[in-house]
């Protein structure tokens, strides 16, 4: 890979191309591009690894990389919560860069479509969108990569969704990275299965196109009121020390609700749904079959219903 290469991202609310800056490209080109890097791939997307990096994430010395961060990726800081240091300016009231990491929006920053037959943004990402899931379909990985049967690790729920609609949300460092439920409904059954922790940077999947299927990720089965059954998985990545499921998956859940946060790190959130029942965002498909992702706000409109 050339080293001009770049990410291109449309920008829904500019309505124009965005040059997406990657927090740690160096080491991701490093890894992933390398041939010294690549000896020590299997280190790098260790648990271990991840675990390990994420707790640094979690002192108070690493705090000291907040302030910087902010300043760094012009983040709208004001948009969100203060930490747990209510008495300090905003960028100094995080006690560690994982709490600024998993920060919260403000009240009424965000808010998810009221229309029933419309489908709220999952997570603040950047988004592809595919129309019809088959064999043949390229995302960010190559051919049969993503079809259903490998994401979710069990043929018989997969049948649900093959020739389904797919959506997949990438969340970046720089992110707000919690993730909610697109639509009011219940589980019917999650787990986890287990992987590596590579890199989910597209960077990296220009070197990695099984990074999804070797991924740890957590699947849930979600029945929704508006858009019939979903398979929600969110996938870790390189130095997420954990992905959080803070909503209690027995109970009900409304659309908008928080469902769960990943720790340190970026990482990517999928969603399949049944054949017919919802079509991705006009704006998405385009963008996606120009190879381009959208970069979309938490709650804002993602799919529509089709019957």
């Amino acid at each position: 890979m050339s080293q001009g290469f770049e990410i291109q991202i449309f920008n829904r609310y500019e309505n124009k191309m965005d040059i997406e800056k990657v927090y740690g490209d160096g080491m991701v080109k490093f890894a992933y591009g390398n041939p010294i890097g690549r000896l020590l791939g299997p280190l790098i997307a260790s648990k271990m690894f991840s675990r390990r990096y994420g707790k640094a994430q979690d002192s108070a010395k690493s705090a000291q990389k907040v302030a910087p961060f902010i300043k760094n990726f012009n983040i709208d800081i004001e948009q969100y919560e203060k930490g747990s240091l209510q008495d300090n300016p905003i960028e100094t009231s995080y006690q560690s860069f994982n709490e600024f990491f998993i920060r919260k929006f403000k009240d009424g920053q965000r808010t998810f479509t009221s229309n029933e037959h419309e489908m709220g943004a999952f997570a603040e990402a950047r988004y592809f969108g595919h129309e019809s899931m088959s064999d043949e379909l390229t995302i960010p990985v190559k051919g049969s990569m993503l079809r259903a049967v490998d994401l979710i690790g069990d043929a018989k729920l997969a049948q649900d969704f093959i020739g389904g609609p797919l959506m997949i949300a990438r969340l970046c460092p720089v992110d707000y990275h919690r993730y909610h439920y697109p639509d009011d409904g219940k589980t019917l059954k999650s787990y986890t299965i287990a992987g590596d922790l590579h890199s989910v940077n597209p960077l990296a999947l220009k070197y990695r196109q099984d990074i999804f299927i070797k991924n740890e990720r957590r699947v849930s089965i979600l029945d929704t009121e508006n858009f019939g059954k979903l398979a929600y998985i969110e996938v870790g990545a390189t130095c997420v020390g954990k992905i959080v499921q803070s909503y209690d998956e027995s109970k009900p859940f409304k659309k908008g609700d928080e469902k769960g946060y990943f720790l340190f790190g970026g990482s990517t959130v999928v969603l399949y749904g049944e054949k017919g029942k919802w079509i991705p965002s006009a704006d998405m498909l385009e963008n996606t079959k120009a190879g381009i992702e959208t970069y979309i706000h938490l709650g804002d409109v993602v799919a529509q219903q089709t019957i």
